[in-house]
């Protein structure tokens, strides 16, 4: 057997070996997740898991995965009973964790603007008893007459475009956040998370529900409207989104106002966010469920950074339906074979996170095309 053969050979019974150890401690820890967090413990953890800011192209305010909800049906199969959502990115994260109803979740992404953007929806969910009255503050607007919790997503945005921003709304309704999150729950936000919250909600005011994702510099007409995005629905037609019903947003603030939904500043590659996250599930008897990484990877693997990823992914404790939840975005208009879709621009894919640990293990992962190859 030569040198590398014998390195490989070491190497994928070491991936073996880590991932059957994660599987086995996943399961023999009790299950000592909490049914809410206090306000002291949920800022304790977003500061003790939370790295240094970092930075990306975009301000990413909304999602540009049009198909996200396509995947929410196989899914729901996959659901286990000490489950935990780990995703990362802004809002899309809601509908997953509405349709999946995880027992917790954590949102680690590299920028702390998105950190500050979930915490202003925290207040709005939990301020706002309904989808209506979430709406009025998220894009500053007077409530119109006659909507109900019988409203559909397109009657509730059909209904806001034809109201004005205010700015004296606007004005006082980031006081009211602020005073919220500040005052009411104790979180110790700085003079630049206040910057970047204002920065964040007006946005939502300047755009209203037409506010897409964007780079800088740039309005891409392709990519879909938050009010799209809140409208879609899966391959049978059904809308899984947080603003699909009044029962689907009940599940978003309920998780909201238990502090169960912990936002976090975080590097996949980092040396810090996921292990932690991944030491508080082990504590506590959890298991890794779902792990929602939008198209990151494709990132990871411009360096090596890929390799420290995945070194960081197999501290988490797993279990055997435990996925990875993947946008897939073409540049040549191509999709992997087998993949149908009348949107040409992203794909859910989804993959066994112990079956990619052994695959990394084994030698078999050495670019971004490797990781969609598998995914199916």
């Amino acid at each position: 057997m030569t040198i590398k053969r014998r390195l490989l050979f070491v190497a994928a019974v070491v991936s073996l070996c880590a991932v059957a150890l994660i599987l086995s401690r996943a399961q023999a820890v009790p299950d000592t997740l909490p049914a809410e967090l206090n306000d002291r413990a949920f800022w304790q953890m977003v500061v003790d898991f939370s790295e240094p800011d970092g930075q990306f192209r975009s301000d990413n305010f909304v999602s540009n995965e049009r198909t996200y909800q396509e995947v929410i049906p196989e899914l729901k199969l996959r659901a286990l009973p000490n489950g935990v959502y780990l995703g990362v990115g802004p809002d899309q994260n809601f509908t997953y964790i509405t349709a999946l109803r995880p027992r917790m979740a954590f949102i680690v992404d590299i920028r702390r603007q998105n950190l500050i953007q979930h915490l202003l929806f925290k207040a709005l969910v939990e301020m706002s008893d309904d989808r209506g009255g979430f709406l009025a503050r998220l894009l500053s607007r007077e409530r119109p007459a006659g909507l109900d919790e019988s409203s559909s997503p397109k009657a509730l945005f059909a209904a806001y475009d034809d109201v004005e921003p205010s700015e004296a709304l606007f004005q006082k309704n980031l006081a009211d956040v602020e005073n919220w999150l500040a005052g009411r729950h104790g979180f110790a936000l700085t003079p630049n998370d206040l910057r970047s919250l204002e920065y964040v909600y007006r946005a939502f005011f300047a755009e209203g529900s037409a506010l897409r994702y964007s780079f800088p510099r740039r309005r891409l007409q392709v990519f879909p409207t938050y009010a799209e995005l809140l409208m879609a629905v899966d391959r049978a037609g059904v809308n899984h989104s947080y603003l699909a019903s009044e029962q689907n947003y009940g599940i978003l603030r309920d998780i909201e106002r238990r502090n169960l939904l912990v936002p976090i500043v975080g590097d996949f590659a980092g040396h810090k966010a996921l292990r932690a996250v991944g030491r508080y599930l082990t504590e506590h008897g959890a298991t890794a469920n779902y792990f929602y990484t939008s198209n990151v990877e494709q990132y990871l693997f411009e360096g090596d950074a890929f390799r420290r990823y995945y070194s960081n992914v197999a501290t988490l404790p797993l279990g055997e339906k435990s996925t990875f939840i993947r946008a897939f975005f073409d540049v040549g208009f191509m999709y992997p074979p087998g993949i149908i879709t009348p949107d040409l621009h992203s794909v859910q894919l989804l993959e066994s996170i112990p079956s990619l640990l052994n695959a990394f293990g084994n030698g078999e992962i050495s670019s971004y095309d490797d990781v969609v190859a598998r995914s199916k």
